[in-house]
């Protein structure tokens, strides 16, 4: 696949994260999986910000067992769903309540500051131990983890200057 080794997976993945609205979150309960939809942010150092109710059963099983996973897609190409981009980021998720958490999830989602500051909602850190990518059909990789921040940050610096 030569025209795939000419893409850059990163940037794109990157590209991706940033225009997220929405993904899905994968925990593990006593060995029974869970997903559920969740709005991720990029912090100002390229992190991936989420924010949980202590009421949602992702949060219960996150302060049980940190390891999850997110599934963030882009809009299929045409009528195959299997066009549409996406990365899926394993990792650990950390309860991250710095005002910088905050900032950077409500510049994403404004409407989040309704019910941001009640006090059972806190915000987490996806600490990313693997990213894999698909580009559309036939194009995949597993993503190098610093030239995915590399990528973020990048864009990053380029929407803020």
């Amino acid at each position: 696949m030569a025209a795939n080794q000419e893409r850059n997976f990163c940037a794109e993945a990157a590209a991706l994260l940033a225009a997220a609205q929405a993904g899905s979150l994968a925990t593990v309960s006593a060995g029974i999986p869970h997903a559920a939809l969740v709005t991720p942010a990029l912090d100002a150092s390229g992190g991936v910000v989420l924010l949980f109710s202590e009421l949602s059963a992702h949060t219960r099983h996150l302060r049980a067992n940190p390891a999850c996973a997110l599934l963030v897609t882009g809009s299929a190409r045409d009528e195959n769903p299997q066009t549409a981009a996406r990365i899926l980021l394993t990792g650990e998720a950390v309860q991250c309540d710095a005002p910088q958490a905050r900032a950077a999830f409500l510049q994403t989602h404004p409407y989040a500051k309704l019910y941001c500051d009640f006090g059972d909602f806190h915000f987490w850190r996806l600490v990313v131990k693997d990213a894999h990518y698909v580009g559309g059909f036939a194009a995949a990789a597993r993503l190098d983890i610093a030239a995915l921040q590399h990528e973020i940050n990048l864009l990053l610096a380029k929407s803020s200057g």
